[in-house]
Parts: C-alpha cells; sequence; structure tokens
C-alpha cells in the first residue's frame, strides 16, 4: 500500500478529523444526558431532606391538633419509601441507575436503617394518637421526643448522601470534560500537521513547477538535465514520465548529433581523396585511356560526395526540427 501519496495523505486527515469530530459530539451528547440523569438523582436524594422536614413537621402538628388528616403525612412516608428504594435499587421508570459506588451503597444502607427506626416512630405515634386514650399520653410524648431526635440524625445522613451524588456526579463530569478537552487538543495538533503537510505538498509542487520550467527555458539547445525530486508519490510519478521524454529527447538529439559529425568527417576525407586523384590525373595526362578512367573514377568520387553532402544536410535538418520541438515547448 502506498503510504507517502498526497491521496493517502488527505485521506488519513479527513478520517482524522471525522473520528475526532464525531467522538467531541458523541461524548457532548452523553455528558448531557449523563447531567440530566445526576440531575435527577440529586434532586431526589435532595428531596429526602425535605420529607424528612415534612414528616417531623406534620407529627408536631398532629400532636397538638390530633384532628386533623393523616394525607399529608401518609403521602410524604410513602414518597419517602419509595426514593429510598429508588435510590439503592435503582428505578427504570424514572431513569434512576442503581448506587453507582460502594461508599454510596453503604450510605445508603445507613440512611435506611435510621429510617426503619424513624418509620416506626411514625407508626408508634399514629397508633398511639388514633385511640386518643389520655393513658398514652407519657407514650406519645416520648414518641415524639425520639422523632425530634431522630429526625436531625437521619437528616444529617441524607445531606451526606446528598454531598456523595454531588461529588460523585462532579468527578463523572471532570472526566468527561477532560476527554473532550484531549479531542480537542488532539484536534488542534491535528491541524498544525495538516497544515505543515499540506505546506510540504505545495512547496513539492512548487519545486517541481520550477523544475519544469528550467528545462522550458533550456535557450542553448544542450542535452535536457533529467529532473530529481523527492516527492508525493503523484508527484515522482509525473517527473518520471517528463524524465522519459527528456531522455528519449536526448537520445535523438546525440544520435543526430553524431551523424552530422561523422557525414562531416567523411566529406572531408572525400576532399582529400579528391584532391589527390586531381593530381594523380595532372601527373598521367600522357594517356588518354588512363584519363578517361581515372575521369571516370572522378565523376564517381564527386556524385558520391555529393550524395554524403545531400546527407549532411538532411541530418542537420533533422537536428532543426528537434530543436524546434524543443523550442516549441519552451512558454512564449
Amino acid at each position: 500500500m502506498k503510504q507517502n501519496t498526497i491521496s493517502t495523505k488527505i485521506r488519513f486527515i479527513g478520517i482524522l478529523f471525522i473520528v475526532l469530530t464525531t467522538s467531541i459530539i458523541a461524548t457532548t451528547i452523553y455528558l448531557n444526558e449523563k447531567n440530566k440523569k445526576d440531575a435527577l438523582i440529586i434532586n431526589v436524594a435532595g428531596k429526602q431532606r425535605m420529607l424528612t422536614q415534612n414528616i417531623s413537621k406534620n407529627i408536631f402538628y398532629l400532636y397538638h391538633n390530633n384532628n386533623d388528616s393523616y394525607s399529608e403525612l401518609e403521602s410524604s412516608t410513602i414518597e419517602f419509601i419509595y426514593n429510598l428504594n429508588s435510590l439503592k435499587d435503582g428505578n427504570t421508570l424514572i431513569g434512576i441507575p442503581k448506587a453507582p459506588t460502594d461508599e454510596i451503597a453503604k450510605q445508603l444502607s445507613k440512611v435506611e436503617i435510621l429510617w426503619n427506626n424513624f418509620h416506626k416512630n411514625i407508626n408508634g405515634f399514629k397508633d398511639l394518637i388514633q385511640r386518643n386514650d389520655k393513658s398514652n399520653d407519657a407514650d406519645l410524648k416520648n414518641i415524639v421526643n425520639s422523632v425530634y431526635s431522630t429526625n436531625t440524625i437521619l437528616l444529617t445522613e441524607v445531606d451526606n448522601l446528598v454531598s456523595m451524588y454531588t461529588t460523585y456526579t462532579e468527578q463523572k463530569s471532570d472526566y468527561l470534560r477532560y476527554i473532550q478537552y484531549l479531542f480537542a487538543l488532539i484536534i488542534i495538533f491535528l491541524i498544525i500537521y495538516s497544515f505543515s503537510q499540506l505546506k510540504s505538498m505545495e512547496e513539492n509542487a512548487k519545486r517541481f513547477f520550477e523544475e519544469s520550467k528550467k528545462i522550458m527555458k533550456n535557450d542553448n539547445n544542450e542535452l535536457l538535465v533529467p529532473i530529481k525530486i523527492e516527492a508525493e508519490e503523484e508527484i515522482v510519478e509525473a517527473t518520471d514520465t517528463i524524465n522519459c521524454f527528456i531522455d528519449k529527447i536526448n537520445s535523438a538529439m546525440t544520435y543526430s548529433a553524431n551523424a552530422i559529425e561523422h557525414s562531416k568527417n567523411a566529406s572531408i576525407k572525400l576532399e582529400e581523396i579528391t584532391d589527390e586523384f586531381d593530381k594523380i590525373i595532372d601527373e598521367l595526362t600522357n594517356s588518354a585511356d588512363i584519363s578517361k578512367q581515372l575521369n571516370k573514377s572522378e565523376d564517381i568520387v564527386i556524385q558520391s560526395q555529393e550524395n554524403l553532402m545531400n546527407s549532411t544536410k538532411k541530418l542537420q535538418e533533422l537536428k532543426n526540427e528537434l530543436d524546434k520541438l524543443l523550442n516549441s515547448c519552451k512558454p512564449k
């Protein structure tokens, strides 16, 4: 699998952005939902304090006014029991989980023990006051005093329970918030990394275009120098394609230059041979047959020389066409 490619880098950065953004959104949604549930739990636990106060107030009021209704006392007692069981065992109906820690579970057990004693006093108070018997006034007064003393202890332990829930909720919220901060920090580093990678790709592309322009600005019609650049896979492939074209042009230019050079050398040699024949012809003027044969040979040599000159001219035209091809690639 190609790792150093522009598409791979962009895909990698994009996937990281999507994963981190999704994680932050999911964490935020989860945190909001948890905060709602935790607020409900703290509200229920806090309400227990109000219920104990309300129960005690109703007992003191009924103690002095025994003709009043017991409905408020009954409803507060039932609600306290319902809330205590919900906090202890959980309640899916209203979205309350079981005690989340051992410390909170132990505190709930302590509150339950105190409540059981407190609840016995409530039931004993209702039995005695409903009898309306003066002989039970001492027992009724003892129960009222017991309610007064135990109410303070129960209220203190309920306060401790609320504090435990509050501390647990804050710690959990802080933990999730730290995760959000971590994701945000990673995104910042990812932005910096993305910027550096994009800057690197931009610089590699600029180097590629600069090297390409150098080739197009070659005014001396010399052999082209291949591009050497270390960059992403796509730029390297484009560079290899241009280098292949450069190699073909250099090969054609070298071949045409060598051919022209060889034809020139051959032409020079033929001129030397012609001069030698001229000297020989001058020395052999007394022989008509020999002179005729030599003239014929001279004609052949001259014809060969003309053919070589034509070949040289055609090769020169080939070189000129290659030069035109090279110059046509240059910017106007």
